[in-house]
C-alpha cells in the first residue's frame, strides 16, 4: 500500500509522530550532538512556533510514520539567511520556505516517497522560493545530487550551530514543483 500523506500546521498535533520518525531516519547519527533526539526536539518545537510552520508526514498501512518533511516561512532578515553570509537579494525580497528537515525510513528510500512528501509540502505554499541545507558528505554526496535532480542549486554554505557540520545551502523556485506535477 502506498503511504498516505497528512498535513499538520499545529506542532502539538505532530510532535510525537515527528520525533518518532526522525529517530528512525537519523538512527545512525543520533550519537552526534547535533542529531540527538533532545536537540532535534528543541529545534522542532521552536520551528513549530514560527510563521508558516507546516509538516507533511507519510503513514504506512498500520498508521506508523515512515517519512516526513517540515519547514516554515522565513523573511530576508531571518537567521536562516544571515548565517549564509551574502545572499542574493532576489531570494530574500519576499518570504521563502525554509525546508528544515526531510527524511524517509530505510524501507521507503529510493521509492520516490521523499519526493512525494517534498512536493506535497510545497503544494499550495505562497512563497516564491524554497531553500534547504544539506550535508554535502551525506551518502557520499548522493543526497545533494538528489536535491539537484529536484531542481535545487547551490547558493552557499552555512553552519547553523557549533555542533553542526558546514552545510551546503540550496534553493529553487517553489513553482517548479507545480510545473513538474503537471507533466
Amino acid at each position: 500500500m502506498t503511504p498516505r500523506l497528512r498535513h499538520f500546521t499545529d506542532i502539538e498535533q505532530v510532535i510525537a509522530p515527528l520525533i518518532a520518525v526522525y529517530a528512525q531516519v537519523r538512527e545512525p547519527l543520533l550519537h552526534l550532538p547535533n542529531y540527538a533526539v533532545p536537540t532535534f526536539t528543541t529545534r522542532v518545537e521552536r520551528h513549530g512556533t514560527e510563521p508558516g510552520f507546516e509538516a507533511v508526514l507519510a503513514f504506512d498501512a498500520e498508521d506508523r510514520p515512515v517519512g516526513y518533511a517540515y519547514g516554515n516561512a522565513v523573511e530576508g532578515d531571518d537567521r536562516w539567511w544571515t548565517r549564509m553570509g551574502d545572499v542574493d537579494a532576489a531570494f530574500t525580497r519576499s518570504p521563502s520556505l525554509a525546508l528544515k528537515e526531510i527524511g524517509v525510513t530505510i524501507p521507503y528510500r529510493g521509492t520516490g516517497l521523499a519526493r512525494r512528501i517534498h512536493d506535497e509540502l510545497l503544494a499550495g505554499r505562497g512563497e516564491t522560493y524554497v531553500s534547504l541545507m544539506v550535508n554535502a558528505a551525506a551518502g557520499d554526496g548522493k543526497v545533494q545530487r538528489v536535491y539537484e535532480s529536484w531542481g535545487y542549486a547551490v547558493m552557499g554554505t552555512s553552519r547553523p550551530s557549533p555542533d553542526s557540520p558546514v552545510l551546503t545551502a540550496m534553493i529553487r523556485p517553489i513553482a517548479a514543483a507545480a510545473e513538474e506535477r503537471g507533466r
